[in-house]
């Protein structure tokens, strides 16, 4: 199986716990060193000297015997001491692939099941906490993090657009589209449209641009109407001129009739009009036979290749206009990201059922996660480590945990010091 070795954590290209670790160790070595000084240079004089010497020496004797245990100990955790191939020893290396297997399981019993993260999940306020974060103020000093994620998004926005193609897109979005509505039942959402504008009396500015509309057209097409009552008129009549003066009638009259409506609320044409678009409403709904129509027309405008020509030009400059203002610091899109967001950070703070649906829809996620992919979670943790061979294993495990391991050393040398010279005085006394 291939292995792969993994780089320590560094600082300025040093290894942070590692050198840590080494520290430790020397100094852990150094004072059993200083030890079995002390007990060779005050072994005479235990005998012949102040008693006092009697106990040093055997407080270094002690201590030498404990440092050297403890050292036994720890080192038989990740390597064979002095080199030995001495049994149960170098305990990491050599059962490395039990302890990545003991490991995966010991997470997916402890940490994924659905009990243990639906308990997790439900201890915390997820929506609450990404909200106090949304909601960045200049005081806390989170704006500039803000800031970066949102020109982070906006970039991604950008290159995501870049990289799709855009005739498919359009393509695909304009099917979307069409599909839902060819399943949108246009003729009663248009019927009750009109009849809540009427009753809320928000159709009177329609009829007002319409009238106004109306007026506009006649006056561009009054040359058309001139010889449209041209042709109509007798003979004689237009050799006697009088053609003109009834066209000219004609369109005095319509911009009178276009002006009072416009300028008169109650002006008959009006109602008529109302009555129309009453009618129009409920037809839209409750008529068979309009609303068979109204679904023609629908059909038609969705086949139609034109439509399709202009939604891909349409989408084709909505693209384009949103690569632009997502690369432009000037555009302002960075600043509505923020303002939305801190918006949404707001919601997320103060509306309690809000926050309470996102908690059970992230809470409801993690426990499905957890029950979908937990094996296959632990199974990754399980193979890594599988994959490291043996030196990168005990360099990882020796740099997070050799530190403690090695004030284990430094502890057992001035306790068994410390054993020594009270055995040395209960021997003495008795």
């Amino acid at each position: 199986m291939a292995t792969r070795s993994l780089r320590p954590l560094t600082f300025g290209g040093q290894p942070l716990t590692v050198d840590r670790a080494r520290r430790m160790r020397w100094t852990a070595t150094g004072m059993l060193a200083a030890m079995a000084v002390i007990f060779v240079a005050t072994h005479g004089l235990a005998v012949t000297g102040h008693p006092a010497w009697g106990y040093l020496n055997a407080f270094a004797e002690a201590a030498m015997v404990g440092g050297l245990a403890d050292w036994f100990a720890v080192t038989a955790l990740f390597r064979h001491p002095l080199g030995l191939p001495i049994p149960h020893t170098a305990i990491i290396p050599e059962n490395k692939d039990r302890i990545a297997d003991t490991m995966a399981q010991f997470l997916r019993e402890n940490f994924l099941t659905p009990a243990v993260v639906a308990r997790r999940m439900a201890a915390m306020n997820i929506a609450k906490a990404a909200g106090e974060f949304l909601a960045a103020s200049p005081e806390r000093g989170d704006v500039d993090e803000l800031s970066r994620i949102t020109s982070g998004a906006a970039e991604l926005l950008a290159e995501v657009l870049e990289s799709l193609d855009p005739d498919r897109l359009g393509s695909q979005v304009r099917s979307g589209l069409a599909g839902q509505l060819s399943k949108l039942d246009i003729a009663p959402l248009a019927g009750r449209m009109i009849e809540t504008t009427m009753a809320d009396k928000r159709h009177q500015p329609l009829i007002d641009g319409f009238v106004r509309w109306a007026g506009l057209t006649l006056e561009d097409n009054e040359e058309t109407i001139r010889d449209i009552i041209h042709q109509r008129v007798a003979g004689v009549l237009r050799w006697a001129g009088i053609d003109k003066t009834i066209s000219s009638s004609v369109l005095d009259g319509l911009y009178k009739l276009l002006a009072e409506v416009l300028v008169n609320p109650d002006h008959p044409l009006r109602g008529k009009i109302e009555e129309g678009l009453a009618k129009l409403g409920q037809d839209l709904q409750h008529d068979p036979e309009t609303r068979a129509k109204v679904e023609e027309m629908k059909r038609d405008l969705i086949a139609n290749p034109a439509v399709a020509v202009w939604w891909t030009g349409v989408w084709e400059r909505i693209r384009r206009s949103l690569i632009s203002r997502a690369r432009d610091p000037e555009s302002g899109m960075g600043e509505e990201m923020r303002n939305m967001l801190a918006e949404l950070g707001q919601a997320l703070q103060q509306d309690a059922r809000l926050q309470h649906q996102i908690n059970r829809f992230a809470r409801r996620t993690m426990v499905g996660v957890a029950t979908r992919y937990g094996d296959q979670i632990v199974r990754l943790v399980s193979e890594t480590v599988k994959r490291w061979d043996a030196r990168t294993i005990t360099d990882r495990v020796e740099g997070a945990v050799g530190r403690d391991l090695q004030f284990i050393r430094i502890n057992g040398t001035l306790v068994g010091g410390l054993v020594g010279m009270t055995l040395h005085f209960i021997t003495t006394v008795m």
